[in-house]
């Protein structure tokens, strides 16, 4: 199949469409591991399922085809640190984040206007992602106004 546009014309064009912002979270051992997603949605009420893709290039690519639970944070509008620190490349993302363990062992971060314990429910090859799909087993949320992004940048949301 022949495309008449490149990757940054795609990218680009992908980025017209606003998206919330999230942190999916899970553990390797003990040991916290989270990355920033904007690629996130969700699928099903019944059963209760979301999804959200991963690169296969990523660093965490192993961790989360593996897990068998995670966690979707979505981030507050005054959250946008907590979004560039998880979406950098450095040692311990955890590190003077407030954040607790879930029932399920994931991550939870503070101040979150939504949290979601997952499993993991399927993983579905397509592309250069993976897409994992999680059944919700636990949730909290609140009315706080979450961050939105839109062509590249962080997006003030009046609720």
């Amino acid at each position: 199949m022949h495309h008449d546009f490149d990757r940054q014309a795609l990218k680009k064009a992908f980025g017209g469409f606003p998206s919330g912002v999230t942190v999916v979270t899970t553990c390797r051992g003990e040991t916290p591991v989270g990355f920033t997603v904007s690629s996130f949605t969700s699928v099903s009420l019944t059963p209760p399922l979301l999804l959200f893709c991963i690169d296969k290039g990523s660093d965490n690519i192993d961790t989360y085809r593996d897990a068998d639970h995670f966690a979707v944070n979505v981030l507050a509008h005054d959250h946008a640190n907590l979004s560039n620190r998880f979406a950098t490349d450095m040692e311990n993302r955890f590190d003077g984040v407030d954040w607790e363990m879930s029932a399920l062992g994931n991550p939870l971060i503070s101040g979150a206007v939504s949290q979601f314990d997952c499993t993991t429910h399927d993983i579905v090859d397509a592309g250069d992602h993976l897409i994992i799909i999680g059944l919700v087993v636990a949730l909290d949320s609140n009315d706080t106004t979450s961050l939105g992004y839109y062509r590249g940048r962080y997006l003030e949301l009046n609720a």
